[in-house]
This record gives C-alpha cells, sequence and structure tokens, in this order.
C-alpha cells in the first residue's frame, strides 16, 4: 500500500469514527479548529472531517472539527469564542450568518487568532471581519449558472427546496437560479426545513398544487434525498428537470440512473484541506495566496461519474 493511499484510508475511516476522531495531533504543537454550522444530522459535512483529517495527516498539524449538534448558530457563535479561546494557531469557520457570527470571529482575529472562512458567507464578508481569505464557492454564481444551464434546457418554472433558509447562501442559490432562469423567485421556494419525511411532505404538497412545474432544485443530499423519494412516490421521477447542489451516494445514484440531471460540486474536502495546507505554510514560512481561493462550482452529470461515484461522501 502507497503512503498516499494510507492517508486516503485513515481520512475515510474518519466517516464512521466518533466527532473528536476527525482530530489528527501535531507533533510541533501546532493546531488548527474548523467550526461549522451543520447539525450532527448532516452527512454532508463527512467530507469535510475527512479534508480536515488528511490535511492534518499530511502537514504534521494538529486539527479539530466543532460544530453545534442541532445547528443552532447562537450555539455556533459560543463554539467560536470558545476556540478562540483555547489559543489555536488559527480557526477555519463557516460563516453562515453574518449578524450572528460576525463578532465572534471578529473577536477571534483581534486576540491575535488567524481565521479563514470557509464553504458559506462571502469574500468581502471575510474581508471585513478580518479574516486572511475566503475559500469556497460563490452561492450567487453557481446558482446562476445552473439557471442559464437550465434555461438552454428549456425550464421556465421550478421549485427550489431550501432546507437551511436562515443561511443566506442558501437562498443566493435559490435567487441566482431564478435570475439566471430570467424569472421572479416569487413563492418557487420553499422553507422545508430538515426532517427528511417533512422535506418529502412538502415536495408533493407543492408539486400536487403547482403540477406544471418544470423543474425541482435541491440544495443538498438533506433535501435531495427525500426529493428523489417524493418523485418516486408521485411518478415524476425521471420525468421533471432534477438539479442539485452538492455530491452524495443518492444523489450520485440518481445522477447514474438519469433522475437527476446533474450536481454542482462545490468540492467540500478543498474547502477544508486547503484553509489547513495554507495557514499552516502561512505560519510556518509567512507565504499566503494573494486572492480567495473559488473551490466550485462545476456540473457533475453522468458522462464524468467515474471518481466521483468511487468517492462520494468521503471526499467528493
Amino acid at each position: 500500500m502507497t503512503s498516499f493511499t494510507k492517508k486516503l484510508a485513515l481520512a475515510a475511516a474518519v466517516v464512521a469514527a466518533p466527532l473528536m476522531a476527525a482530530t489528527s495531533v501535531a507533533a510541533d504543537g501546532e493546531k488548527y479548529i474548523l467550526v461549522s454550522h451543520a447539525p450532527d444530522s448532516d452527512s454532508w459535512w463527512n467530507t469535510i472531517k475527512n479534508g480536515i483529517a488528511l490535511a492534518g495527516d499530511q502537514m504534521g498539524v494538529e486539527v479539530e472539527y466543532r460544530n453545534p449538534p442541532t445547528g443552532d448558530l447562537a450555539d455556533m457563535a459560543r463554539i467560536i469564542e470558545q476556540a478562540a479561546a483555547s489559543g489555536p494557531n488559527g480557526i477555519i469557520t463557516t460563516l453562515a450568518d453574518y449578524d450572528v457570527l460576525s463578532g465572534p470571529i471578529k473577536d477571534a482575529v483581534a486576540s491575535g487568532v488567524d481565521v479563514i472562512i470557509m464553504n458559506s458567507g462571502t469574500p468581502d464578508q471575510a474581508r471585513e471581519v478580518g479574516a486572511l481569505m475566503y475559500v469556497g464557492q460563490p452561492e450567487y454564481d453557481a446558482g446562476y449558472a445552473a439557471g442559464l444551464r437550465a434555461k438552454g434546457d428549456g425550464v421556465g418554472s421550478f421549485l427550489c427546496v431550501n432546507h437551511y433558509i436562515n443561511s443566506p447562501s442558501s437562498t443566493e442559490r435559490c435567487q441566482g437560479f431564478a435570475d439566471g432562469l430570467g424569472v421572479d423567485l416569487g413563492n418557487q421556494m420553499i422553507d422545508s426545513g430538515q426532517d427528511p419525511a417533512e422535506i418529502k411532505n412538502r415536495v408533493l404538497a407543492y408539486l400536487n398544487a403547482n403540477p406544471n412545474t418544470d423543474a425541482v432544485l435541491t440544495l443538498g443530499p438533506t433535501s435531495a434525498d427525500p426529493t428523489l423519494l417524493a418523485l418516486d412516490e408521485n411518478g415524476m421521477a425521471g420525468d421533471i428537470y432534477f438539479g442539485t447542489f452538492d455530491l452524495g451516494e443518492e444523489i450520485v445514484k440518481g445522477i447514474k440512473s438519469g433522475v437527476i440531471n446533474w450536481g454542482i460540486d462545490q468540492q467540500p474536502f478543498l474547502q477544508a484541506y486547503l484553509p489547513v495546507v495554507v495557514m499552516t505554510n502561512y505560519h510556518r514560512y509567512g507565504v499566503l495566496p494573494g486572492n480567495n481561493i473559488n473551490s466550485g462550482p462545476g456540473f457533475v452529470t453522468a458522462d464524468g461519474l467515474t471518481k466521483v461515484e468511487q468517492y462520494a461522501g468521503e471526499f467528493r
């Protein structure tokens, strides 16, 4: 087994391990803490955990993943405060809600802790809070690109299933899609919540009330997986245009079977992996990229599934 294969195997094991297993111990005391807004129930973030674990192993630094178990942003703000107080070399964090999280992040920077914003928020917001950079996908631009693609495929109306409506980034995806189509978002976005059964029921109810809807847009496995079940139940699977953000095991199966037309891959592995590498080199050698890093978007279709299918839910 090669050294790289061993590292992949080590990182993949994180998915099935307890939360604190997403920790790599440094030989020289360098430590980086990643704080996300995701609840424990959101499996999409397993790729994030694998990304920091592999980066920590390769760079020889300690890494730790923390999150609010229920996704409560006030709880996340406290976690950021606690992380900063523990004196790490750096914090990598999402910026899911600027009003709630900008204060603790600014305080962390003021205390001398370097910060990189990843996944959610914007490059402008990252600069405003004093972060070194932003690593992620421009969400509105990704939604807009998806809308243009769907418009070219003849879509004129849609349902956006928003499972995290209190995150501005999620709404930007839906708004960008509407603007790409050249239509008003209006009531085409629903607050689905995060309970799978409720998501399925709300999708069924919307499509029953709006049977001429051309397309469905979901924002990740949390909403895509129950939507797949809903479309299977109402007989629309394979007949209604279906696009989704992010990837996961069921999404990959849906793309392969033709039920899902495409998935937008923001490459969450890179969102966790690159900040650890960047900050480690910054602290060791004083080198820093001169700009933010766009980890996506990229469209994944049935034509390019080999690597995606192999590593879905682990590194893709």
